[in-house]
């Protein structure tokens, strides 16, 4: 079994910034690619940022030069830096971990977390 548990989200004023992790845990046998997605609401979900394991990143372009993706690989955790929000940027952002569990590889998704930019 495997879990991916994202924190992180919140209010925050435009312009302002907020950081957002997620953890995946449980049978991992190695990761390959983690991202952050989002979902505003009434739209579909679109991808934000991903990275390897090997620290290639590929970010959208709404977000390049103000969102950073990192990844440390011994804490199997993924973060995204977001500065300069926009309200545009509010949507809930889920977390998904591409992963070979020992059997086969995956891919797991996370709750998903609320960010809200607004005044």
């Amino acid at each position: 079994q495997v879990q991916v548990v994202e924190s992180g989200g919140g209010l925050v004023q435009p312009g302002g910034s907020l950081r957002l992790s997620c953890a995946a845990s449980g049978n991992i046998f190695s990761i390959y690619v983690m991202g952050w997605y989002r979902q505003a609401a009434g739209k579909q979900r679109e991808l934000v940022a991903r990275i390897t394991s090997s620290g290639v990143t590929n970010n959208a372009d709404s977000v390049r030069g103000r969102f950073t993706i990192s990844m440390d690989n011994a804490k199997s955790t993924v973060y995204l830096q977001m500065n300069s929000l926009k309200p545009e940027d509010t949507a809930v952002y889920y977390c998904n971990a591409e992963l070979h569990n020992g059997n086969y590889r995956a891919s797991y998704w996370g709750q998903g977390t609320q960010v809200t930019v607004s005044s």
